[in-house]
């Protein structure tokens, strides 16, 4: 099975009030897969800004994250091919950093809701919105 990198607004889903999502999320989460530390900080930013979460849940939310995937360093290769991702296909760079760490982790397949469905990036990683219909 290809190797799947997920970006955090599709974990986050998980956390949420938000049954359909957290169930889809979920289901693509039991495959396994890869994130960059970059996504668990982006996490702990929502959960505690937007979720309004307490540090002890956000802690226990960050650890079942960690428990289940793969986590990667955010490495300064990382950040110039992001960079350089970002040039190429317009991307906002935070989106391209999570498409450069998935590619390093040598994934085919990234999971998010905010990139567009279907792009293919250098030939080599699919964006995949798990939450689309048909």
């Amino acid at each position: 099975m290809p190797a799947s990198f997920f970006d955090s607004n599709v974990l986050l889903y998980i956390a949420s009030g938000d049954s359909d999502k957290a169930d889809k999320a979920e289901k693509v989460l039991a495959q396994g897969g890869s994130i960059s530390v970059q996504v668990l900080n982006e996490i702990a930013n929502v959960a505690r800004r937007k979720m309004r979460l307490g540090w002890s849940e956000t802690h226990e939310f960050l650890s079942l994250v960690r428990g289940l995937l793969i986590v990667h360093p955010v490495t300064v290769e990382t950040h110039e091919d992001g960079l350089a991702l970002a040039e190429r296909y317009g991307l906002s760079t935070y989106d391209a950093m999570i498409a450069s760490a998935a590619m390093r982790a040598e994934c085919e397949t990234l999971w998010s809701e905010d990139m567009q469905h279907g792009m293919l990036l250098d030939g080599r990683l699919r964006v995949v919105d798990p939450f689309r219909s048909g």
